[in-house]
């Protein structure tokens, strides 16, 4: 889509009209000679300009990056009628900037050789972009006028968080029935052993273990870990966040959740997703590639809505959050609301772990002792809140901008460990 504007004026025609039209009124030939040159090349040019009638078209190397990628972008322009000079500018939305490559750029395009200009751009931050829109500007052979044009040539483009490496994961207190990479604390049909029984009726040949049944002088049957697959629900606490820059609690909060998506789908891991904030959005628990892509997509999505409704956890489908799943809740304890629903998980019998995003490195205690005092204060109050969970039997870890996120999750880890030994 195009939108072209009539051929602009020079500027100096406004003062050839004031010129002419004060020589006639004050009757002086010699203001009015002045001005007529003026006019005369205006009109010249007028009659010998036309529209040259520029396109063009935006093709991207690839759709899908990284965040921190590099993508070729290569721009088509075409011209009905020669252009020796035509100004290009590339409009890119804030988060995709030019690596390498001029920006705004002026080229020759002759009539009917289309003329291409690379540019390579650097994805600074996630999220879906469309880009192509192209602002241009032609001028007549005498450099008369000026023919400007927009053009909306859309390219979609899918910013991915980078993912962070991770060595282990959070495991739920109970595996579902399907097939998966998870040993399940039960016993039955697998391959990792468990323990030995006695011989029953119905016991495969197979399962007798000859040597301890030698030994005993009876039959005894080996018994097994099945391997089970997981159901895990992402909980995004999209409420507020806390920004300093370009960085901030929300980002954190998708690079984390993309990161545990792929690790766990790839385990074979039924994975869901639930952004509970100002818009509520959710996916319910699926494994594959496909869902795996589908929670991404949502993730790019996401944003921190200004909203002032209250909103309690019934909000959510109950399909979404199947029981026995493992809740990682991802938040910055800042909006009431958040922390009351996770609260409410907890108190429904949910498996949860919450990885607090420290909203900390993105707040300024201020330079007067006022601020510093209530920064404490905020601080201490975070502190009880932290608490609060923890006396309460949730796991509750923080992870800050540049730490591994491995290490958050090993906290929590240790401390599901040592509530389920204080548990027995």
């Amino acid at each position: 889509m195009s939108r072209s504007s009539s051929p602009r004026l020079p500027a100096y025609t406004a003062l050839a009209g004031l010129a002419l039209v004060g020589g006639l009124v004050s009757r002086r030939p010699e203001v009015v000679a002045l001005g007529v040159p003026f006019l005369v090349a205006v009109a010249l040019g007028l009659l010998l300009a036309r529209d040259p009638e520029v396109r063009a078209s935006v093709a991207l190397g690839r759709e899908r990056v990284l965040q921190g990628d590099e993508l070729a972008v290569a721009l088509e322009l075409s011209a009905a009628r020669p252009v020796d000079r035509l100004e290009v500018y590339l409009d890119l939305p804030d988060g995709i900037v030019v690596a390498e490559g001029e920006n705004p750029r002026t080229v020759r395009v002759s009539a009917g050789e289309p003329r291409t200009i690379g540019l390579r751009l650097r994805a600074d931050r996630w999220g879906g972009y469309l880009l192509g829109r192209t602002l241009l500007r032609a001028r007549d052979p005498l450099g008369l006028y000026l023919y400007d044009s927009e053009i909306e040539a859309e390219a979609a483009l899918r910013v991915f968080p980078r993912p962070e490496e991770l060595r282990a994961l959070l495991r739920p207190r109970e595996t579902r029935l399907h097939a998966g990479d998870e040993l399940s604390g039960r016993k039955g049909e697998g391959v990792e052993f468990a323990d030995v029984r006695p011989f029953a009726f119905g016991d495969a040949v197979r399962r007798v273990n000859w040597r301890a049944s030698a030994r005993r002088g009876e039959l005894w049957v080996n018994e097994q870990h099945p391997e089970r697959n997981m159901d895990i629900v992402l909980f995004l606490d999209s409420f507020a966040e806390a920004r300093r820059g370009s960085t901030g609690t929300l980002d954190l909060a998708v690079r984390a959740a993309a990161s545990l998506a792929a690790r766990y789908v790839r385990r074979r891991a039924r994975v869901g997703l639930v952004s509970f904030g100002g818009v509520l959005r959710w996916l319910q628990p699926g494994g594959g590639l496909g869902q795996l892509y589908r929670i991404v997509d949502a993730l790019l999505d996401t944003e921190v809505s200004l909203n002032y409704a209250w909103k309690a956890i019934d909000v959510v489908p109950a399909r979404t959050l199947p029981p026995g799943a493992l809740v990682i809740a991802l938040t910055p304890l800042i909006d009431d609301r958040g922390v009351r629903a996770i609260l409410a998980l907890h108190a429904r019998g949910a498996d949860l772990a919450v990885v607090e995003l420290s909203p900390l490195p993105f707040v300024d205690p201020g330079p007067r002792e006022t601020e510093r005092i209530a920064f404490d204060l905020w601080r201490l109050r975070r502190d009880a809140l932290r608490e609060q969970l923890l006396a309460a039997g949730v796991a509750v870890s923080s992870w800050r901008e540049g730490d591994p996120l491995a290490a958050p999750l090993q906290e929590v880890t240790a401390f599901r460990r040592r509530a389920v030994a204080a548990r027995f």
